[in-house]
């Protein structure tokens, strides 16, 4: 069982990852104001001290804390690693990205330093921002002669009792407004008031740290600012569901019914950071940190990183999670060169493939090394290196045999592997891989000219297919669809296709002609009501009725029977794909065993 400190948009991030896993879990606050949805999670209010936390864990089986509380939340923080410390249990802390880089800012160890602070620099006119609670924290500045402070806070009761109880003047508090707008309101606050200063907590971009310090930048405000209180060592640290997911996985095996992994393109970027990591500083890092298209920070395992001759290498390997991904388990390895020209280029190596197709969005010739991969790479060389470039050359041992597997050469790259990787993530369905394949040997047969596209379930099928209706056609005009046969068709009528071919056999069709689209057999089964049903309707004099295969059904029927029943079964395959084509010509092969 897993239990959740939450009360922030970061505990709903995290009940909304964790609720996705199908799996009980709890989920506390302190007050419960914080309006949550969760199918099965069970709410907890009610602020927990050591105390009463570990006797909650120890009746409820909890085996994984997340600390997705505030920042600022001590107490939080406390309890857990108290907790944590008792039992044996794993802390996994979901922190917010710091700003804690910024030079315009003056950062405050505590509030005591801040209030210290203060008083130095003279500043006798100042606004607020950190929340209620620390009105009692700043009170030795705030009633001190002359100085004239206001405190935004929340619009509670118990804000304003909270405040008349530390003493300080109820006319000087501010209110935040619903709809609260960001930057504008801050700007709006800041020329209503004319502070000298501001006084903030690094409360990440969820506490809207950014717009008040660029607010108060553009005011020529100053910005005073409190560091985040340091967390024990042993808690382990994530910035967003990606990262919370991943850990989870691995302290609380089968929490999650299957695992995520990373792409290649991820891991090739881990790759490349551990070198650089190892050139500029000498470190020699077991992980390392790797920022995901959509800006999440991961930690990435190294497998190991030394010098060469003329930069670094690095080395990651690749963790598919459940998803079926023939790359899994294979070491990429990334050789940096470093140079002055500010360019980053990309090289294939050993069992890496090179593109010889156009479509890919790649060029002819180049390495077969995807534009979301290529761009987290150069991330990597901006932020270690500014103002500089480098030489890219990845490398993947056993990749020259391991792409004879893959789709690689029908979409026009050989000699190795692709680096691929849109998200960063590779999610554990087979579905989404396959289907991303399946788009790019669209592109790549579009680039090529082809306009009569046929899809079909493997080899077996394309190679009968191909005597039989796809002569004089290009390879790249053949694409298996597995068993994701209206996805296949719907994406062949966004890239335009006009003419499709589909060829299936007698298995998948007549789960087709049922009505079902995905044809897996762990999404339905041969019905064989429904073949008895079309073979009435058809007037068939055999109504097959004991068969266990469908392949059984060749057999079955001859002459007249044959033509009626295969060919009902053929034209409701057509009916129920041809709404997803509407704007081409969808032909059904039924193809024999």
């Amino acid at each position: 069982m897993i239990l959740v400190f939450g009360g922030t948009t970061e505990g709903r991030i995290a009940v909304q990852t964790l609720d996705a896993a199908g799996s009980p879990f709890f989920y506390s606050t302190k007050g419960s104001l914080q309006e949550i949805e969760m199918c099965n999670g069970e709410r907890l209010c009610g602020a927990m001290d050591a105390g009463r936390a570990l006797e909650f864990c120890r009746d409820n089986g909890v085996r994984l804390i997340v600390d997705a509380a505030h920042p600022f939340a001590i107490g939080v923080h406390d309890t857990a690693h108290a907790v944590s410390q008792e039992l044996d249990i794993p802390v996994i802390r979901y922190e917010r990205e710091s700003e804690s880089s910024d030079d315009n800012i003056i950062w405050c160890s505590s509030f005591q330093d801040a209030v210290s602070r203060l008083s130095k620099d003279g500043i006798t006119s100042l606004l607020a921002l950190t929340g209620v609670n620390t009105i009692p924290k700043l009170k030795e500045w705030w009633s001190g002669e002359g100085n004239v402070c206001h405190f935004r806070v929340l619009d509670r009761d118990e804000s304003r009792e909270l405040a008349s109880n530390a003493g300080f003047p109820a006319e000087r508090l501010l209110f935040f407004s619903e709809d609260y707008a960001g930057l504008e309101a801050e700007t709006e606050l800041l020329e209503r008031l004319s502070p000298q200063a501001i006084i903030t907590k690094d409360s990440g971009a969820s506490g809207y740290f950014n717009e008040k310090v660029k607010a108060a930048k553009a005011s020529g405000v100053k910005v005073y600012a409190v560091r985040r209180p340091q967390l024990p060592e042993e808690f382990i640290t994530v910035y967003g569901p990606v990262g919370l997911r991943l850990e989870v996985e691995r302290h609380a095996s089968g929490f999650f019914p299957l695992r995520i992994g990373l792409t290649t393109g991820s891991t090739a970027t881990a790759a490349v950071r551990g070198a650089l990591r190892r050139l500029l500083y000498g470190e020699d890092n077991s992980r390392v940190c790797v920022v995901l298209p959509q800006g999440e920070r991961v930690m990435m395992p190294l497998k190991g990183s030394g010098l060469t001759e003329d930069g670094a290498w690095g080395a990651a390997t690749k963790y598919g999670g459940d998803d079926p991904d023939a790359t899994s388990g294979y070491d990429i390895i990334a050789h940096v060169r470093v140079n002055d020209a500010g360019e980053v280029s990309f090289f294939a190596g050993e069992g890496v493939g090179t593109v010889t197709l156009p479509g890919l969005g790649l060029e002819v010739g180049g390495a077969a090394i995807n534009n979301g991969p290529r761009r987290m790479m150069r991330k990597v060389v901006e932020e270690e290196i500014p103002g500089k470039g480098a030489e890219i050359t990845i490398s993947v041992p056993g990749g020259r045999e391991l792409a004879a597997r893959t789709f690689n050469p029908r979409v026009g790259v050989s000699g190795g592997i692709s680096i691929i990787g849109t998200s960063g993530v590779v999610r554990p369905f087979s579905k989404e891989a396959f289907l991303e394949s399946i788009s790019r040997e669209m592109d790549v047969a579009k680039a090529l000219g082809v306009e009569h596209l046929i899809i079909n379930s493997g080899a077996k099928s394309e190679q009968k297919l191909k005597e039989r209706v796809g002569a004089g056609l290009p390879p790249q005009a053949f694409i298996h669809y597995g068993n994701f046969i209206g996805d296949t068709v719907r994406m062949a009528s966004e890239h335009g296709f006009r003419k499709v071919t589909l060829g299936i056999m007698i298995g998948k069709a007549v789960k087709l002609a049922a009505g079902n689209l995905d044809t897996h057999s762990r999404v339905v089964t041969v019905d064989k009501e429904f073949v008895k049903e079309v073979a009435r309707k058809c007037g068939c004099s055999f109504i097959p009725d004991n068969f266990t295969l469908a392949r059984e059904l060749w057999g079955a029927f001859d002459g007249e029977d044959a033509t009626r029943f295969f060919g009902e079964i053929r034209e409701l395959c057509r009916k129920q794909c041809a709404p997803l084509l509407p704007c081409g010509e969808l032909e059904v092969v039924l193809v024999e065993e």
